[in-house]
Order: structure tokens, then sequence, then C-alpha cells
């Protein structure tokens, strides 16, 4: 026995895969190729990207830069196959502590960029019916008030990824 308690790798482990989803762990570079930008109208998803699961992790994040040259719009809904359940999420200050809440849209504001982002806005995956995996990719759906319903891909990154295959550093900021 070296006098540690037995359970503090598993108590660990759940505390590592929180901040892992929250963005809240240092970053590596990402390596896995970049998912296709698509354009709906006005508006154009970039990089769509997800983080490998962390161990056994029933929840995952999505994130992707939506830029629009037209009129304002929302994101009301998305949807995949790969959860029980998808919502549209953001991070709040409770206090000291930053929390991730279900939002029913997000705002996409004409003529600028929008950042779903670690530790910001992001597409929620809960109930995993499988871990994410580096390298692989899944469809996710995503519906807009005025532009309508259009398909992406999303590529999954290293588990410690904070912005995009290829992109610069600070690129998501």
């Amino acid at each position: 026995m070296t006098g540690r308690a037995p359970t503090a790798r598993v108590l660990a482990a759940p505390l590592l895969t929180a901040f892992m989803v929250a963005g809240l762990a240092t970053s590596t570079v990402p390596t896995a190729a970049a998912a296709a930008d698509v354009t709906l109208g006005p508006l154009t998803i970039e990089q769509p990207w997800a983080r490998a699961s962390a161990g056994m992790a029933r929840a995952g994040a999505a994130f992707m830069t939506i830029t629009n040259d037209g009129a304002a719009d929302r994101l009301i809904a998305a949807a995949a196959d790969v959860s029980d359940v998808v919502e549209l999420h953001t991070h709040i200050k409770d206090g000291d502590v930053m929390r991730m809440r279900k939002i029913d849209a997000i705002e996409i504001t004409g003529g600028t960029a929008t950042h779903l982002r670690p530790g910001g806005l992001h597409i929620m995956f809960i109930g995993l019916h499988a871990p994410l995996e580096k390298g692989e990719t899944f469809p996710v759906s995503l519906t807009f008030e005025t532009a309508g319903t259009i398909d992406i891909t999303v590529t999954v990154q290293d588990v410690a990824a904070m912005a995009p295959a290829g992109a610069a550093p600070g690129a998501m900021h």
C-alpha cells in the first residue's frame, strides 16, 4: 500500500472529463483533417469539429464558426444520431464557477462571424451512443430560423484540442 486512497484515480476521471468538455483543460495542437465548409444562403459554416471522448464520457460538444453575410438569423436546433439528446449550450459564470446552460437559440448577427468554441457557445451531445474517436466524422443537421436546415460533417479532433485542425493559434478567439 502507498497510503493513498484507492478512489483518488476513480474520482479524478469524471472531473477531467468535465474539464475537457468545458474547454478548461490545456490544449494540444489538433491533427485530424478539418471538415469542409458549407454554405446555406448568406451563412457559411466553417470547420465544424468536436473533441474525442475522454475515457467513457457520455457527453461531447461540437464547435464551428458561422459567418453571416446577410441579415440576422438564429440557430434554433441541431440534430445528430451520435447521442440521445442534442442541445444548444452556452457557458455562464455562476459565482466563481463556469457552468454550461441549455439555450433556446444562438444569435447569428448579420455581417459577422459567430464562434462556437470551447468554454463558450457550442452544440452539446448528451448520452453518446459510442465514444467520439479522433479522426472520425459524423453528420449534424443545423436548423436556422430564416435560412432553413443544412447538414454538416463534424470532424473529431484530439481530446484536448482547443481549435479545429489547421487553425492558426488563437483563431477561435
